[in-house]
């Protein structure tokens, strides 16, 4: 299940169309975080790029945005690594469901990955960290509405993982990663995700997409994943 965004939005297909949304975007978070008595400066937006062109990434960070999430590890590793050079400030996070074997470029090219959800990714990503001497920081996905489809641990299961994760990782776990389910009120899901982080003592909540992160942000979102709204709607393959 990707874990971007998939809300249509207005096309924001040029270098103008892009700064524009993101001008709209950032608006609206600090917006968000004023209505919520929250600093909008402890609020990080993540730019899902999945499928947008490299045009489209070096436009949003011409603009000053300089996190970027992805959720194909064979995509983001054609289009980052040669920008770094460049935007040193820029930052990847890998957001999609991961593959055991992709594990290792994920954790060479990767600055957080926020899809944690199973102890074979553990070991493979365990794995990637002792061969490539780096190790990101990572985000336990929970999979907030127990949905057979979709990537992420069990409520049921969450706290035990959570605590096998930070004993094997240490401080590199920082946070949680959800995506409720699109036909339900999200805020119940925010509210749960934020409720397990305060219990294990986590400060990082990824949480919100284009269409609900200023709940997201109510709810006490620290990185939101907005992609439609600032790039226009995603394309069917990557360009």
């Amino acid at each position: 299940m990707p874990a971007g965004d998939e809300t249509p939005a207005s096309r924001a297909t040029t270098g103008h169309d892009i700064a524009q949304a993101l001008a709209t975007v950032r608006a609206r978070i600090a917006a968000a975080a004023r209505r919520a008595g929250r600093d909008p400066a402890d609020i990080t937006l993540v730019a899902v790029s999945k499928f947008h062109p490299r045009e489209s990434v070096v436009a949003a960070l011409r603009a000053g945005q300089m996190t970027f999430g992805e959720n194909r590890v064979q995509e983001a590793a054609a289009k980052f690594p040669p920008l770094r050079a460049q935007w040193p400030e820029l930052r990847l996070n890998i957001i999609g469901g991961l593959q055991t074997n992709k594990a290792l470029e994920a954790v060479r090219i990767a600055d957080m990955i926020e899809s944690l959800d199973r102890p074979a990714l553990c070991d493979a990503i365990a794995r990637a960290a002792e061969r490539t001497g780096r190790l990101p920081k990572l985000l336990v996905q929970v999979n907030t509405g127990d949905e057979a489809q979709k990537s992420g641990v069990a409520m049921e299961g969450a706290d035990t993982f959570i605590t096998t994760a930070k004993a094997r990782f240490g401080d590199a776990v920082v946070g949680l990663m959800c995506i409720p389910p699109h036909d339900q009120d999200p805020m119940p899901h925010f509210r749960a995700l934020a409720d397990l982080a305060a219990r294990h003592a986590l400060p990082v909540l990824s949480m919100g997409m284009s269409a609900d992160f200023e709940q997201a942000i109510a709810a006490g979102a620290t990185h939101v994943r907005v992609g439609s709204a600032i790039f226009g709607p995603r394309p069917a393959h990557p360009v």
